[in-house]
């Protein structure tokens, strides 16, 4: 299933919440039933990542559930004992946001003898059992961005791309190739793969786009597999005085790059994966299950393309 309409599914919802656990006040509403979910975050080093766990709790808000966040801090050891230790608290369900990890297999095994359901939220583990996904499309997120690009540089041009890293990270490789089945395949377009990882942070894009041009001069684009980088390439364009001649591309729809976005400069578009949208819709998903509920396995979230004729817009909705 696609979703589609990213306001109707968005529920009203309070962000000022704890920083590992929340629960309701009154348990009135239902659906909650007085459970109890936890969320193992791989790591809240990121302001995406920090988003779809403050969404998981604000979703929570009213409907009888306690959450209990657990932050592995990018260890995957970490997140196998963070998951142990949810399953000796008894919680009936849990939620994984696995950021950059590819798989967990200690985690998984452990909720599975537990008989514990499991919702993976944003990335969709390689190997392991899981009751249901939740994300993106992140090639078709590749593939939108590769054709506004055609659209936006008519006469073609070198485009840089920097990646986040690390080499088999599955995420970044189908935003990568969805950009490269549309510009590899127009002659017009040269395209230049970043050497090192920009560790999908502001300082690992500027320190790899300040390598970049030192080498690269006559670049026209640059695309990066998150926003985040894409906000530090932008530092490094600035700092050269390219501004005028390179313009960016990113994916995720952080706060930050729509306010770029929406000045109509040169950071032109972006694609939202919406953290607060797919960890309220994670939320659901697992009281859901809890409930008894028939549920995908897997659910593909769209992604609308950013511009600046629509930025405000997602801006004013809060939905990045």
């Amino acid at each position: 299933m696609r979703i589609n309409k990213i306001g109707a599914l968005l529920l009203a919802g309070t962000l000022g919440l704890g920083l590992a656990a929340c629960s309701s006040d009154d348990g009135g509403s239902e659906g909650g039933k007085g459970r109890t979910i936890g969320v193992a975050n791989f790591t809240l080093g990121g302001p995406y990542f920090n988003g779809m766990d403050r969404a998981i709790k604000a979703q929570a808000e009213g409907k009888s559930v306690t959450i209990i966040s657990t932050d592995a801090n990018g260890d995957a050891a970490k997140l196998a004992a963070n998951v142990e230790d949810l399953i000796s608290k008894d919680v009936d369900a849990v939620i994984i946001s696995g950021g950059p990890l590819e798989s967990a297999p200690a985690a998984l095994n452990s909720l599975k003898a537990a008989k514990i359901s499991v919702i993976l939220v944003d990335r969709k583990f390689q190997t392991g059992e899981y009751t249901s996904w939740i994300g993106p499309d992140n090639e078709r997120i590749g593939v939108q961005d590769g054709e506004f690009l055609t659209q936006q540089l008519p006469q073609g041009g070198k485009v840089a791309i920097i990646k986040g890293g690390p080499a088999d990270n599955s995420i970044g490789l189908a935003r990568t190739n969805g950009l490269k089945s549309v510009l590899g395949k127009d002659p017009k377009f040269t395209l230049v793969e970043a050497p090192d990882f920009g560790n999908w942070g502001s300082d690992g894009g500027l320190a790899v786009t300040e390598s970049l041009l030192a080498s690269h001069k006559d670049l026209k684009a640059v695309f990066c597999e998150n926003d985040a980088m894409c906000l530090g390439a932008q530092r490094a364009i600035a700092n050269a005085n390219l501004n005028s001649q390179i313009i960016l591309a990113g994916v995720d729809g952080q706060l930050e790059a729509l306010q770029e976005i929406a000045k109509g400069e040169n950071y032109v578009v972006t694609g939202l994966n919406s953290a607060d949208q797919i960890g309220r819709l994670g939320l659901d998903r697992a009281l859901e299950v809890l409930d008894g509920k028939q549920v995908e396995k897997d659910t593909v979230v769209d992604s609308p393309q950013i511009t600046k004729q629509n930025a405000q817009e997602f801006i004013d909705k809060g939905t990045f």
